[in-house]
């Protein structure tokens, strides 16, 4: 008996076990066995009618493959933002276990992971398009925390259904910007979950993810923030999160944000930013604008607050900018940005000439070479410069929100959709020109259905079953090496022929050998007619390499100019702060030994080509303006 005893108490599945058999036998469920949130579980399944231990229920849910389709239709909203998660806890719990995705009626829309263990116990009910809520399966990890709303764990044996006992659950339910669930994730294992803590840590962290993804899918158009009153909870699944308008309205809050700030959900939706955050609504969105973490202090202390997204409407324009026609003298003219470079001068020449016959212009450079004031310009100088003008940033719009941005969709395409849908981007360009910046970080799924519109000229926007004709100029850049991308099949070959049409690269700063000239028109660009450098400062800017290139002459020309007294019309070092003389200090030429090196590496490389300037230049993999900027340099 003793030893009996020892064998049951060993055993994770007796104690559930007596008591559905209990329940099986007398009706009645005993007290006092089942953890609390499982006993009401159990209860709500018993009043449901269903038998603990009923076989496999094929034919209850959502069964076809048609049916499941429009599941994931319903749901694309959810579906899109969850993919980069799933993916991730494949890679990451796959290999042990079962990694499934449910809607907000616990409908299953996705099973990824060891899913042939679910053919082995004989589970084939459990697929996706499947429904598993408590009303048909009774207690289970997606079901019950649909119910609950709240994250839920299952261990082996406390599953309702005696077919169940041998799997171990864990779920989070995921929500929308309202809080209301629209979906569950869950971890499922065989045998008892000896550690549920650390699955439940990662499902959280997943699900954080997810809700910072939605507040964009639903709120594309707006601001969305995350704080928390330690900076290093920002990005993580404890993070606040806030929607919202350009004037500073609340429009959404998750779970957490009504936390930090004690304030109910519904008492929070609504109020203005500078009620909550003491911050007047335009000073704190455009020190949001520049990227990085920024700190307020609150009625409820120091709160440490990042952009997630930009809003792109007005000047503080975000992942996404739509302009509406200017006069071209709002422009810069095409043949000014090339300043004294006749070469750059030829290329957009030629890029415009293309572009108004109809040619796709393929802009390459670094980060910062001005390849979206390029693209403006190149708009304005063409025959489309009274049509709209629209941009969009390939790598800042979040992968699952790129395609419903692009393409549009039609009021009810998905769960979340906003009333009356939403014009895509190629739709709003119509007529006019479209920008496809850092086109090399499209997904190539969305790929092959840009490069079907640009063949056909016709877009269909999501939820909508007939097409609409398009006419647009295309302009697209990127930073990264395409030819690259290609070979290594990351980026589509045939895409990469449709947008090549005009290609040009445009020079990094440091290769330009009229900085000079670049500066003044800066300066005059910023209002500052008049002012100029003072020997010392000019030859600092002139030494430095620039890795920002314009963006970041830009900024360091913008600070200088505010540390401006009345009246100073000339710009000193005193100008700059310590920092910024650090940077551009050890960013400059180097001396001494090193300085020797490099002249004889280009004396070596002129020898060699007979005085060949480009062809030297070739060979050291610079330009022939870099070549002799350095030549002066270090002759100096």
């Amino acid at each position: 008996m003793a030893r009996q005893q020892i064998t049951n108490a060993q055993d994770p599945l007796h104690e559930s076990r007596q008591a559905r058999l209990k329940l099986a036998s007398e009706g009645e469920l005993p007290l006092g066995v089942l953890r609390d949130e499982i006993d009401a579980s159990w209860r709500r399944s018993l009043g449901h009618g269903l038998d603990c231990l009923q076989g496999e229920q094929v034919g209850l849910g959502l069964e076809q493959g048609h049916d499941l389709r429009m599941l994931l239709e319903r749901n694309r909203l959810l579906v899109d933002a969850v993919t980069p998660e799933l993916d991730y806890l494949v890679s990451r719990q796959g290999k042990a276990g079962i990694i499934i995705l449910g809607d907000a009626q616990a409908n299953v829309l996705a099973i990824e992971g060891q899913t042939h263990v679910l053919t082995r116990e004989g589970l084939r009910d459990l697929h996706p398009g499947s429904c598993w809520s408590e009303s048909l399966r009774g207690t289970n990890a997606i079901g019950t925390a649909v119910v609950e709303g709240r994250p839920t764990l299952i261990n082996c044996g406390e599953h309702y259904l005696d077919r169940l006992s041998p799997f171990s659950c864990t779920s989070v339910p995921l929500r929308d910007p309202r809080g209301e669930v629209i979906g569950v994730l869950d971890i499922t294992r065989e045998g008892v979950m000896a550690q549920p803590q650390d699955s439940l840590s990662t499902l959280m962290l997943a699900a954080g993810n997810i809700e910072s993804r939605l507040f964009g899918l639903c709120h594309p158009e707006q601001l969305v923030l995350a704080f928390h009153s330690r900076a290093q909870y920002l990005n993580s699944a404890w993070h606040g999160l806030l929607a919202l308008s350009m004037d500073g309205e609340v429009l959404a809050a998750n779970d957490s944000a009504c936390q930090l700030l004690q304030v109910p959900r519904q008492q929070l939706l609504g109020r203005r930013s500078s009620e909550l955050l003491g911050e007047r609504s335009p000073a704190f969105i455009a020190r949001l604008w520049q990227g990085a973490v920024s700190s307020v202090q609150t009625a409820k202390g120091e709160f440490f607050f990042r952009a997630l997204q930009l809003p792109r409407h007005g000047q503080l324009s975000g992942s996404v900018a739509v302009s509406k026609p200017v006069p071209a003298t709002q422009s810069p003219a095409l043949e000014a940005l090339a300043g004294g470079d006749p070469r750059l001068a030829r290329n957009l020449r030629m890029a415009r000439q293309g572009l108004g016959n109809g040619l796709p212009v393929l802009l390459l450079g670094e980060t910062g070479t001005g390849k979206e004031v390029v693209a403006r310009a190149l708009h304005q100088a063409s025959p489309r410069a009274e049509k709209p003008f629209v941009a969009v940033n390939c790598a800042a719009i979040p992968e699952g929100l790129i395609e419903s941005e692009l393409f549009g969709y039609r009021e009810g395409a998905f769960t979340g959709s906003r009333r009356g849908g939403m014009v895509g981007r190629l739709m709003q360009a119509h007529g006019g020109t479209l920008f496809l910046d850092e086109i090399g970080d499209m997904p190539l799924a969305l790929q092959a259905r840009l490069l079907r519109v640009l063949q056909e000229r016709r877009v269909a926007p999501l939820g909508a079953g007939d097409e609409q004709d398009i006419d647009v100029a295309l302009i697209c850049a990127t930073h990264r090496d395409l030819k690259r991308l290609v070979l290594e099949q990351h980026f589509r070959e045939d895409l990469y022929y449709r947008v090549n049409g005009v290609s040009m690269r445009l020079p990094a700063l440091r290769e330009r050998d009229d900085l000079g000239g670049i500066i003044q028109g800066l300066l005059d660009k910023f209002g500052a007619k008049g002012v100029t450098l003072d020997p010392a400062l000019a030859a600092l800017l002139e030494g430095f390499d620039w890795p920002g290139n314009i963006r970041q002459l830009e900024m360091v020309l913008r600070t200088a100019l505010a540390m401006r007294e009345d009246g100073e019309q000339v710009l000193t070092l005193d100008h700059l702060t310590d920092c910024l003389l650090d940077e551009l200090a050890t960013g400059t030429t180097p001396s001494g030994s090193l300085k020797d090196n490099e002249l004889d590496l280009i004396r070596t490389a002129l020898g060699r080509h007979q005085g060949n300037v480009s062809a030297a230049a070739e060979a050291l993999g610079i330009s022939r303006a870099t070549l002799y900027r350095k030549l002066k340099q270090l002759r100096s």
